[in-house]
C-alpha cells in the first residue's frame, strides 16, 4: 500500500523563526524517518507529504493515498491536531489515529475533562480562567496546580505550576495567559505517584500496553513533569513498569477514558494518584510522539518488551479496520486534475 505521511517537521518552523519551545511538539527528521523506514519494513511504500499547507497541495494537484500515516500537530487554534484529518475525511483518505472530533476535545483539557468527569472517569476538580476576574469564582482546596489548557510537551508546566495561596493562583495565571494567549487549567494538586499509561487498538479491540511510572530525580523540578523535566528527562527522570494494584488501576481508568472519547489507534493517557493512592485522569495524547528514543510511548514500549516496529505494525493494523474494501482498489493512484470552467485546477 503507498502511505502518504503528514507531520511537522520542527526544522523547517525554526527557520521560519519560531523559537524552540514554540515548536516543541513538532517532530524531528529522525522521527519521520524512523517511521518511514519502519513503514517499509512493513512492505509499504511511502510518500512523504509534509505538513497542512503541503497536503493541500498535494491533493489539489491529484496525489491519493491508500492511507495516510498522520503525526501533523498543526499550529494555530484549538482544532490545529484536528485539520489534516479532517481534510483527508473530506477527500474520502483513510488515515491513522484519532478522527477531528476527538482531536479538537482532547487537545482542550478542560472540556476533555468536563466529558470524562460525565462518564464517571476519576479527574481532580478543575477551574478554566481566561481573565483576572474569573479568579473570584475559583472554590478549589489548595494546593492547586496550574497549566495552558491546550499545550502538550509539558509547555506552561514548571516549578511554578504549583500553588499554595491566592497571591500565586493569581501570578501564575495571568503570566500563563500573556504567555500562552489562552485560559488556564487550575485543578486540585495531587500529590501521589505519576503514570503514563500506552494503549494500542480502537474500541473494543484497545488494550493497554504497559502503565509507566514518572520518577523525578533529585535534580527535577519538584511536582510535576514539567517543561524543563521533558527536555533533560536523561539527567532528571526515570522510568519504570509498574503491575502493583495502584498501577492496574491506572490501566483500567486510562482504558475507560480511551474508550470512552472515542480515541484510536495507540497515544498515552496521564494519570497521577490522590494522597489516598487513587489514580486520576490528568490528560491525554491521542497524537503521541513517537520518537523512537526519547518519545515517552516508545519509551514505555521498549520497556514492555515491544520493539518499535511492532508498535509501528499494531498502528497500522488498527488503523487499516477502517479502510472499506470498496476503497482498497481505488487506492493509491493519482487523480487525474478536475478543471474549471475558467480552465484552473481545483
Amino acid at each position: 500500500m503507498l502511505i502518504g505521511m503528514t507531520y511537522d517537521l520542527r526544522d523547517r518552523y525554526l527557520a521560519l523563526g519560531l523559537d524552540e519551545e514554540e515548536t516543541a511538539e513538532f517532530d524531528s527528521e529522525e522521527t519521520v524517518a524512523a517511521i518511514e523506514s519502519g513503514l517499509r519494513r512493513l512492505g509499504h511504500e511511502t510518500e512523504r507529504i509534509g505538513n497542512l499547507d503541503d497536503l493541500v497541495r498535494a491533493l489539489a494537484g491529484g496525489r491519493r493515498w491508500g492511507m495516510v500515516f498522520n503525526i501533523a500537530e498543526g499550529l494555530y487554534g484549538f482544532g490545529r491536531e484536528a485539520q489534516v484529518p479532517a481534510l483527508l475525511d473530506g477527500y474520502g483518505i483513510p488515515y491513522t489515529f484519532s478522527d477531528p472530533l476527538v482531536l479538537s476535545l482532547t487537545l482542550h483539557k478542560g472540556m476533555t475533562k468536563r466529558v470524562l468527569r460525565d462518564l464517571g472517569v476519576p479527574t481532580p476538580d478543575f477551574a478554566m480562567v481566561g481573565a483576572e476576574a474569573d479568579l473570584k469564582s475559583i472554590a478549589l482546596e489548595y494546593p492547586l496546580f496550574a497549566k495552558p489548557v491546550a499545550e502538550g510537551t509539558g509547555k506552561g508546566i514548571s516549578a511554578l505550576s504549583r500553588i499554595e495561596n491566592p497571591a500565586e493562583l493569581r501570578s501564575v495565571c495571568l503570566n500563563l495567559i500573556a504567555a500562552f494567549d489562552q485560559p488556564v487549567l487550575v485543578e486540585r494538586f495531587l500529590p501521589g505517584r505519576e503514570f503514563t499509561v500506552g494503549i494500542l487498538g480502537t474500541g473494543d479491540a484497545a488494550r493497554v500496553l504497559g502503565v509507566m511510572e514518572v520518577i523525578l530525580g533529585g535534580e527535577a523540578e519538584a511536582d510535576a513533569y514539567s517543561y524543563e523535566n521533558k527536555q533533560k528527562w536523561e539527567e532528571r527522570v526515570s522510568y519504570r513498569l509498574a503491575a502493583d494494584a495502584t498501577a492496574l488501576q491506572a490501566g483500567e481508568t486510562a482504558l475507560r477514558a480511551w474508550r470512552g472519547l472515542g480515541c484510536r489507534d495507540a497515544g498515552r493517557i496521564d494519570l497521577r494518584a490522590d494522597a489516598l493512592g487513587r489514580p486520576h485522569f490528568i490528560e491525554i495524547n491521542p497524537l503521541a510522539g513517537l520518537h523512537p528514543g526519547h518519545s515517552d510511548l516508545p519509551i514505555l514500549c521498549r520497556l514492555a518488551g515491544m520493539d518499535y516496529g511492532d508498535l509501528l505494525s499494531g498502528i497500522m493494523d488498527s488503523a487499516a479496520e477502517r479502510i472499506p474494501e470498496s476503497a482498497s482498489a481505488a487506492c493509491c493512484t493519482v487523480v487525474p486534475e478536475v478543471r474549471t470552467a475558467q480552465g484552473g485546477a481545483f
